[in-house]
């Protein structure tokens, strides 16, 4: 494969924005190929390689993709959509005793997936490509399963939208790092910080999309409620997280 050549590691992280808006052109072979080999050179845990990327290119799929994923029209329109799965079905192929349904193999699963999709992510951008995560298609996993037909021991967790950026959005603040980082043991959040950060989040709404939102007001609509009930019965249903 052609080594190409793109921006380095930190410039490419630290100027990454989630593109929602892409142009139509395509993403040429020798791009794609490449972005994919970072995301298969990523750690895994106990090399167990835990992850089947499915890349969703057909029309029909893709308009019953969106339909789950909040109606998100990028998951269409973009260049390349992949869906992230974990996968202990070809595990159980090679050791049919393999016990996958301990909680910790579904964090396995997980973290190896997050750890590839980041690879990817982090390479396309590095190349001048658009991404960004689909986590709504967890609204309803058990349709996300039967579109991509998906068998016991596979679990659909997020998907990816690639291709050639079509706007240039306003780079959304994270938390201080003093508020995520700390030494030797947990450092409880500063409340002094959080209200200057709230802030900032607020402004940042207002300037972005003119909505009246900051940081505390996404936690209490996200965290305050049931959150995707159905995901562990789905998960216990493909063979996981029974004890």
């Amino acid at each position: 494969m052609a080594v190409l050549s793109g921006k380095s590691v930190l410039e490419t992280a630290l100027a990454h924005r989630s593109i929602r808006k892409f142009t139509g052109a395509p993403i040429a072979p020798e791009q794609l190929d490449a972005v994919l080999e970072a995301g298969r050179a990523a750690s895994s845990s106990s090399f167990l390689q835990t992850v089947h990327i499915i890349r969703v290119s057909d029309e029909g799929l893709r308009k019953g993709l969106r339909e789950v994923g909040a109606d998100q029209h990028y998951i269409e329109t973009c260049a390349e959509f992949l869906v992230f799965c974990m996968d202990f079905a070809k595990h159980k192929q090679i050791a049919p005793d393999a016990q996958t349904d301990w909680t910790e193999v579904t964090l396995i699963g997980a973290i190896d997936a997050g750890i590839m999709a980041q690879n990817i992510m982090l390479a396309a951008e590095s190349l001048d490509l658009g991404a960004v995560y689909i986590g709504s298609l967890r609204n309803d996993v058990r349709r996300v399963a039967e579109l991509l037909d998906l068998p016991e021991y596979v679990m659909p967790l997020f998907g990816m939208c690639l291709g050639h950026p079509d706007q240039d959005p306003l780079y959304r603040p994270r938390l201080p790092l003093e508020c995520m980082v700390s030494e030797n043991q947990y450092q409880a959040l500063n409340i002094e910080r959080f209200i200057e950060y709230n802030a900032v989040i607020k402004d940042y709404y207002q300037r972005r999309s003119n909505l009246d939102l900051d940081w505390e007001a996404q936690i209490r609509a996200t965290l305050c409620r049931e959150v995707r009930p159905d995901i562990l019965p789905f998960l216990q249903k493909q063979g996981f997280a029974k004890k």
